[in-house]
């Protein structure tokens, strides 16, 4: 049986991402490794680790690289949550950037908000008692 395992975002500030990953989302710095040759470190962070059948996010430092352009084709990464009202107060609180206030999407029922992170890459909260539901 297949699994999706993480998905991989370029970051400019690795520590500044990390942080804002852990301290912020409240995500778990999983795992660290660092390739001296080819000058990059990779960091994962997620809720839980791959094992236990959770997607995480793998945070990728290119040395000397700073800023990327996310281009066009790139959304969002979205997250369950059980409060996403308490969850964006407590982003917001922690120092993160909430750029769509918790409620209904237009012109349907289910509840959702946007946080952007550091990089500019952006994390939708859906509220988790409607996220099966898709965006109706």
């Amino acid at each position: 049986m297949a699994q999706l395992l993480h998905t991989m975002l370029r970051v400019g500030n690795l520590e500044r991402s990390i942080e804002f990953y852990t301290q912020v989302m409240g995500m778990k710095l999983l795992r660290k490794s660092e390739n001296s040759e080819y000058k990059y470190t990779l960091a994962f962070v997620g809720y839980s680790d791959e094992s236990t059948g959770s997607a995480v996010v793998e945070l990728t430092y290119n040395w000397g690289t700073e800023v990327y352009d996310i281009g066009n084709a790139f959304g969002h990464l979205a997250i369950g949550e059980a409060d996403i009202y308490a969850r964006c107060e407590a982003i917001t609180q922690a120092g993160g950037k909430v750029i769509r206030p918790a409620g209904p999407v237009a012109g349907g029922t289910t509840e959702i908000a946007f946080v952007e992170d550091p990089d500019g890459y952006k994390i939708e909260l859906i509220q988790m008692s409607s996220a099966q539901n898709g965006l109706g």
